[in-house]
């Protein structure tokens, strides 16, 4: 069976709502027949068939429900976990889904990790790269990778499309071309200097877009380790081998 575990999915409904609650870039995600209505999955699935792949797993990011009000982000998380269930019960020949989840706020993102994987019977939870500005190394999300570690479930990480919070990205048209694997290979490094993938070796974390850089890095950050970073836990070249990567590679064989 393949797989594609990089997939996405969002109704207008979804975009309308994450621009009410001051989301500006949703137009990146809209009329890519990446919507939910009867058009757009049978555009899917003649793509899918096209390419040989069974079966997706589908995620919200770069749209996910992160927002400093727990209330919106909880209600909004729910709402979109509970729209990929649905998806998931119509057609589970094609489709499962990662869930949602309302970060920053650990405690409500927990509840809700609960929820979809033991009631909605999701793998895992996605999210973007950075969260309302942290670190995913951010300690105060610690407690929800213990808990995926406990599960053996699944962290599958997005870039935002924030380009690294750089405006050398940002300010000159580079946000998704250049800025997306800047991004991937940021935030899977921070999980290294933290230690985090030894820390919680059953949580399979999963990166997108094969990592970023990390592929063509692996040497370099071995060899500045001593100078730059003497205090991470292991080598990140046995670090990032304890990782996932999706082959997102837009087309491009090699």
């Amino acid at each position: 069976m393949r797989i594609d575990v990089h997939a996405h999915l969002w109704t207008k409904d979804y975009l309308d709502r994450l621009e009410r609650l001051g989301k500006t870039d949703t137009a990146t995600q809209r009329d890519l027949w990446a919507d939910a209505t009867e058009a757009d999955l049978g555009h899917r699935f003649a793509v899918l068939d096209r390419a040989g792949i069974d079966l997706q797993v589908l995620s919200v990011p770069p749209q996910s429900p992160h927002f400093t009000d727990e209330a919106q982000a909880v209600a909004l998380a729910r709402d979109a976990n509970d729209a990929y269930a649905r998806l998931v019960a119509d057609r589970p020949d094609r489709f499962r889904a990662f869930a949602a989840l309302p970060l920053p706020h650990t405690d409500a993102a927990l509840r809700e990790l609960g929820r979809a994987m033991d009631e909605l019977g999701m793998p895992g939870a996605a999210v973007t790269t950075t969260v309302c500005g942290r670190t995913l190394a951010d300690p105060v999300f610690h407690p929800l990778y213990e808990e995926l570690d406990r599960r053996g479930g699944v962290l599958y990480i997005h870039p935002q499309g924030e380009g690294a919070a750089s405006p050398l990205i940002t300010g000159h048209r580079m946000t998704w071309m250049v800025g997306a694997p800047v991004e991937d290979t940021v935030a899977v490094m921070h999980l290294v200097l933290a230690g985090l993938p030894s820390r919680y070796p059953r949580m399979r974390i999963l990166a997108s877009h094969l990592g970023g850089a990390l592929p063509m890095l692996v040497r370099r950050l071995d060899d500045h380790l001593a100078f730059e970073s003497p205090d991470t836990p292991e080598p990140p070249s046995l670090a990032v081998r304890r990782l996932w990567y999706d082959t997102v590679g837009h087309a491009h064989p090699p």
